[in-house]
């Protein structure tokens, strides 16, 4: 069943023109923009980071580490990171 979605989306864009088109993952798929960090935190609990992202801390707290890893949900978030660290809405 899949080969055969495959198949068709590949001879509609052939038949369209030959544009390219890219499968994306449902975290992709899900991105969507939050309004607030309690919104975010309500789907991921210890908010959400782009690949390699290393939360800043002060004093003798750790860092948080247990955050969603998504460059594109990040992306769509990032006006949520205040410390511009990489990680929107971190917490424990």
């Amino acid at each position: 069943m899949k080969s055969r979605l495959v198949r068709g989306a590949l001879a509609l864009t052939l038949a369209l023109g030959g544009s390219t088109f890219v499968a994306v993952g449902p975290a992709e798929a899900a991105a969507k923009k939050y309004k607030n960090c309690t919104a975010l935190n309500k789907v991921y609990k210890h908010g959400v980071g782009k690949k390699g992202a290393k939360d800043k801390v002060r004093g003798k707290t750790k860092p948080v580490t247990n955050f969603k890893v998504s460059n594109t949900i990040y992306a769509k978030n990032r006006h949520l990171d205040r410390d511009h660290d990489g990680i929107a809405c971190e917490k424990r």
